[in-house]
């Protein structure tokens, strides 16, 4: 089959189609899809940096005496 014939076959198709209708298209599509995979890997990289997170609350001191220790000074593994 010939070009010009499949484009005689659509263009009954595309007549159908209502001209006022307004769609994003496959542009939005695009944009849509580039948002979606760039919040994926977003959350990737958020899921990782949240594992290497090593946090130890530091127990309460009930003598009234007692010096805290400085929020830096906490031992790591």
């Amino acid at each position: 089959m010939y070009a010009t014939q499949a484009l005689t076959h659509l263009v009954p198709l595309a007549e159908e189609l209502d001209k006022n209708k307004v769609t994003p298209g496959v542009l939005g599509f695009i944009v849509f899809a580039a948002l979606a995979v760039g919040v994926w890997l977003l959350m990737k990289s958020m899921n990782r940096h949240m594992g290497k997170v090593d946090f130890e609350e530091a127990p309460e001191e009930t003598d009234a005496g007692a010096v805290p220790e400085a929020v830096g000074s906490s031992k790591r593994k």
